[in-house]
C-alpha cells in the first residue's frame, strides 16, 4: 500500500428501507474499523428499528422484515455509541459518498447529533472502482480477489468486501502515474475529483473553489451573489449542513458591506 494513511479508516455499509438518502431508514449497519498501521481490524453488525414499515421491494433486495427488526433499538438510541465508534475516522465505503454518508448524516440529525463531515476524509471504493474498472461489487471481488461474492447485499458481507477491495485497488494502482499518493488526493479522487460543499448537493465548488449554487433558477452562478435566494433557503426546510453553507454566506456578504462602511 503506498498511501500512508494517518487516522482509522471506517468502512460503513448500510441497508434500509429505501434510496431516499433523506427520509428513508436505515435497517442494518455494518461498520469495518481499519487501522492502517497495524493492519487490524475490528467489525460492527448491527440491525436497527427504523421506526416506520419496510416496503417490500427494499425486503426482495436485503431480505430484512419489520418481524426482524422489531425489538432492535432504533438508530436514535444507537447514535451515541455508533459516533464514538467511528469519532477520529476518515470513512469509507462502496458508492459510499452518494448514499451510505448521506443517509447516515440525516439518520444523526434526526437524532439530534451534527455529523461534521468536514473533520474527515471520505473514500469512495465504488467510485474508484467505476474510474479504474467500471463494474458493480461483485465484479470487483472477482477482479481484485479472485473469488465469488457470497451474502450479496447483506451489510456484513457487502462491507467486508468492500474494504478487502479496497486494499487490493490501492495495491493494483498505488504505482500508476497519476494515482493518489496521500489521504487527501484520494479523498478527492474517489469524488471525481470534486470537493464536497453539502451532502445535499445543493451547492457545489467550481474549479476556482468558488460556491455555486446547484438547483434552482440560479443554478450554476456564484451562490454569493443571491442573497435573496440564499435568505430564501435559510427560512426553508433544507438540511443543516446546507443552512450553515447559506447562512455563512449571508454573514460574509453583510459583514463585508459593515466593513466597506
Amino acid at each position: 500500500m503506498k498511501i500512508q494513511f494517518d487516522r482509522p479508516i471506517a468502512f460503513i455499509d448500510l441497508e434500509a428501507t429505501g434510496v431516499d438518502r433523506e427520509n428513508d431508514r436505515i435497517v442494518e449497519i455494518a461498520v469495518c474499523k481499519l487501522d492502517p498501521d497495524s493492519g487490524q481490524i475490528n467489525s460492527v453488525c448491527r440491525r436497527v428499528n427504523p421506526t416506520i414499515p419496510i416496503p417490500a421491494g427494499a425486503s426482495d433486495v436485503h431480505g430484512i422484515k419489520d418481524e426482524d427488526v422489531a425489538n432492535e433499538p432504533t438508530f436514535k438510541q444507537l447514535a451515541k455509541d455508533l459516533l464514538d465508534l467511528i469519532e477520529g475516522c476518515d470513512i469509507a465505503g462502496f458508492n459510499s459518498n452518494s448514499y451510505d454518508v448521506p443517509m447516515l448524516f440525516h439518520e444523526f440529525a434526526r437524532a439530534g447529533h451534527y455529523w461534521d463531515y468536514q473533520q474527515f476524509r471520505m473514500f469512495d471504493a465504488g467510485n474508484l472502482f467505476k474510474i479504474e474498472e467500471p463494474r458493480t461489487l461483485t465484479a470487483a471481488v472477482k477482479l481484485y480477489l479472485g473469488r465469488e461474492l457470497v451474502d450479496a447485499h447483506s451489510a456484513q458481507a457487502d462491507i467486508e468486501a468492500t474494504l478487502d477491495v479496497f486494499l487490493a485497488m490501492l495495491e493494483k494502482y498505488g504505482d500508476k502515474a497519476g494515482f493518489p499518493q496521500t489521504p487527501d488526493e484520494l479523498a478527492l479522487y474517489t469524488n471525481y475529483g470534486n470537493k464536497v460543499a453539502d451532502l445535499s448537493g445543493k451547492f457545489v465548488y467550481n474549479k476556482e473553489g468558488e460556491l455555486l449554487l446547484n438547483f434552482g433558477k440560479h443554478r450554476g452562478n456564484p451562490a454569493k451573489n443571491h442573497i435573496d435566494f440564499l435568505e430564501w433557503m435559510m427560512r426553508s426546510n433544507f438540511p443543516g449542513d446546507t443552512y450553515t453553507i447559506a447562512a455563512q454566506l449571508v454573514d460574509q456578504h453583510f459583514h463585508g458591506i459593515k466593513d466597506q462602511n
